[in-house]
């Protein structure tokens, strides 16, 4: 027996004009209410390309979407109008932050550690991301000192430090 929610073909579909995403709806997944705006993280497959920490997005009317990235339609080579397989599950992976941000803790003491193991997962990409979107290291260093600053503050990613 399979553990995924959804395993069907789906019709790719675009918002309409200029940088208008490419998306499927997928109404057999409901949107959770514990999440921001309601999205859902989920696994799987679209056709053969595997996704992992993938957001469902809310549309608007209770319904969830999945935007299907340029380069995702490239390696299967799919657009607006074509059917994709979508293989979907809720994700089952934790996430862990990469080692440069985990080293980086080693000088903290016990209670920023334990801080920011009671960040949610959420809060935990956002600071990942964000550090590692650059591929300078003296940046991701100065990111990495304001994200531990703002864990000893007690405040979340979007917060500014004053």
């Amino acid at each position: 027996m399979s553990d995924y929610l959804i395993h069907q073909s789906y019709l790719l579909k675009k918002f309409p004009g200029k940088g208008g995403w490419t998306y499927c709806d997928i109404p057999e997944i409901k949107p959770n209410k514990e999440n921001p705006f309601g999205w859902v993280e989920v696994e799987g497959f679209v056709d053969d390309y595997p996704i992992e920490f993938y957001k469902l997005m809310p549309k608007g009317n209770g319904q969830l979407f999945m935007p299907v990235k340029a380069a995702i339609r490239k390696k299967i080579k799919k657009e607006a109008g074509d059917e994709v397989m979508i293989r979907l599950r809720l994700c089952q992976q934790i996430f862990t932050f990469p080692q440069l941000i985990e080293d980086a803790f080693e000088y903290e003491d016990d209670n920023v550690i334990e801080k920011m193991n009671l960040m949610s997962e959420n809060e935990k990409k956002l600071f990942s991301k964000w550090i590692m979107e650059t591929t300078n290291p003296d940046t991701q260093a100065q990111r990495i000192n304001v994200m531990i600053d703002k864990i000893k503050l007690g405040l979340q990613f979007k917060d500014t430090i004053e």
